[in-house]
């Protein structure tokens, strides 16, 4: 006999991973309000703050009201509004790629995309701590998936040595990995597709308009930025919005509209996102831009080299995620309470989003923090670490 829901539930709960949600109110912005107090919010991907900027407001209103609140199908069915094809247009351009093509989610790009490339018979190369909706994109594709040990494209090669000549193949990964906020070796992995004749899809969610010039991201950063096939990326993160794309070669643009189940049967993004989205773009690629990345960046360094000197296991990397490894999912959990008790909002991460034993707290730092809030909040973050033996 097969156990109840409320067996699961029980399940869950007792091994300490029972999710719940928590209440906040007023904007995505730096602080935040919670249970009726004011918090410092350092767990958000608002990694420029723009998820408040009246830029972004004025734009999603004046698309709604030029445009109305809704798509009213597919674009294969309803068709492709004016916002869509302008915003791909500014996708392309911003990428510096021959095409882009929207999507509704970052998990709608990735279930769909590698589904529309890869079958049964194929093989994906995924790195080992890729985001949940590749492997979800993977599992849905019917192709083999080959899980390479995170970022070592030594063994990646000799994994692409031992499957050579199996069909298509494509290697995928994150760009920055959203829970260890380090990069993919990306000029390493553009020497493997070129070698082995495979196809290289990154995601750069956590990338996006944070790194590279013009915050094109981390293959833009790193040099090879023309050398990946596909180049996916999210609107909801660095860019306030939501949503996602692909910049691609227009070939490659085509097939994914003749492909992609989650492109083909969803109603597609409503204009006042469409509108965000568009002037995301614009200010991301600005001075206005320059300057928040290079806020974001002093952040950063200041937040990790004062976490990593007051003793936090923290896991390499340079970008703006910073976990502190807390280790069991009742300490992780401790530590997240504590923190709300002080007045910081930041979430536990516990398995099965990471893997058993690295639970951990995952600090975001944004643009728009001031120094002194980061100060603030380092030492209310060493205090607890202290009292719960994490440092």
């Amino acid at each position: 006999m097969s156990r109840s829901i409320e067996e699961e539930l029980q399940e869950i709960s007792g091994n300490g991973l029972l999710r719940t949600t928590r209440l906040i109110s007023g904007r995505q912005s730096a602080r935040v309000t919670h249970s009726g107090r004011d918090m410092l919010l350092l767990c958000s991907n608002n990694y420029l703050g723009l998820a408040d900027r009246p830029e972004l407001i004025n734009a999603a209103v004046q698309a709604a009201e030029s445009y109305g609140t809704s798509s009213g199908a597919s674009r294969l069915v309803s068709g492709t509004m004016e916002l869509h094809e302008q915003l791909e247009n500014a996708v392309a351009s911003f990428k510096q790629s021959e095409d882009a093509l929207v999507f509704n989610s970052g998990h709608a790009a990735n279930t769909g995309i590698i589904p529309a490339i890869v079958k049964r018979g194929d093989i994906v190369f995924s790195d080992r701590l890729n985001h949940a909706s590749i492997v979800d994109g993977i599992l849905l594709s019917g192709a083999k998936m080959i899980r390479y040990p995170h970022n070592d494209h030594v063994m990646l090669e000799q994994l692409l040595e031992k499957y050579r000549g199996k069909n298509r193949t494509l290697i995928v990964t994150d760009g920055v990995f959203s829970m260890d906020g380090d990069v993919a070796p990306l000029v390493e992995l553009v020497a493997l597709k070129q070698a082995y004749n495979a196809l290289l899809m990154v995601d750069d969610a956590h990338g996006s308009g944070v790194l590279g010039e013009c915050g094109r991201g981390s293959a833009d950063q790193l040099g090879v930025a023309d050398f990946v096939d596909i180049k996916m990326g999210t609107f909801g993160k660095a860019l306030g919005s939501f949503g996602a794309y692909a910049a691609v070669t227009s070939e490659m643009r085509t097939l994914l509209v003749n492909r992609c189940r989650s492109f083909i049967f969803s109603t597609s993004l409503p204009p006042a996102v469409l509108g965000a989205s568009l002037a995301a773009v614009r200010i991301v690629q600005s001075s206005e831009g320059d300057l928040l990345r290079d806020r974001i960046r002093a952040n950063t360094e200041f937040f990790r080299r004062s976490l990593n000197d007051a003793g936090f296991i923290i896991p390499p990397g340079t970008t703006q995620i910073i976990p502190i490894i807390t280790g069991s999912p009742e300490t992780t959990m401790r530590f997240s309470e504590a923190l709300l008790n002080d007045g910081i909002f930041a979430q536990g991460i516990r398995p099965p989003t990471v893997p058993a034993g690295s639970g951990r707290v995952r600090f975001t730092v944004m643009a728009t923090h001031t120094p002194e809030e980061l100060s603030w909040a380092v030492e209310r973050i060493k205090n607890i670490g202290s009292n719960l033996g994490v440092i």
